[in-house]
């Protein structure tokens, strides 16, 4: 009898077996989840052109306008990227969503051509208008099944280490042949942006 109970496992073994196998691989699915839900916030807004551009224009025009413009537009535009992501994950509507992305490259792109300097509060108010549209992109495109709260976070981190790009391009300013190809840079976009645009409206 001692033998035969070594060399069998008790009943409480197997049914502990049994939910230990049960129980990994939704541990396991639930883990993969999140970190697909955070690395695909990451690589969501580099997955367009239309979203890197005026990312990047965002700190080029920072750049251009020095203190206390360079961080804070910056800093507006994910904030404000994040509430309009916010009524994407849940469904609120936004009309021309694709129209607004596309005239954000037009225009950021323009003021960085043109080297506008508006007052701050304009710059930050077209700026953080802008990051609405960019934020509902990114949350109705939530993938199923990942999570949002993770997601929502990888796309506004990607999104400040584009304008975080765009503000080392933007220590050009400092020299004029700098500042040429930084409006170059941004005619370029702006003519990107009509291209979108005529996708978006076609």
């Amino acid at each position: 009898m001692i033998g035969d109970r070594t060399n069998h496992p008790s009943r409480e073994a197997l049914l502990a077996l049994l939910l230990l196998l049960a129980a990994t691989p939704v541990w396991a699915h639930e883990q993969s989840g999140q970190a697909a839900g955070f690395l695909t916030g990451l690589q969501h807004p580099v997955s367009g052109l239309d979203h890197v551009l005026a990312m990047i224009s965002v700190g080029l025009w920072g750049a251009q306008l020095g203190n206390p413009a360079v961080w804070l537009l910056p800093v507006i535009f994910p904030v404000v990227m994040a509430c309009g992501g916010f009524l994407g994950l849940v469904g609120v509507p936004l009309p021309g969503t694709e129209v607004g992305i596309a005239v954000s490259a037009i225009l950021l792109g323009l003021v960085v051509a043109l080297e506008a300097r508006p007052p701050l509060w304009v710059a930050a108010g077209l700026v953080g208008f802008f990051g609405v549209f960019h934020g509902h992109a990114h949350g109705t495109e939530l993938p199923a099944g990942e999570n949002a709260l993770l997601y929502s976070v990888g796309f506004v981190i990607a999104t400040g280490c584009l304008h975080g790009v765009g503000i080392g391009l933007g220590v050009a300013h400092r020299w004029s042949m700098g500042r040429v190809v930084l409006r170059v840079a941004g005619a370029t976009v702006a003519a990107a942006g009509v291209y979108f645009l005529w996708g978006a409206i076609s």
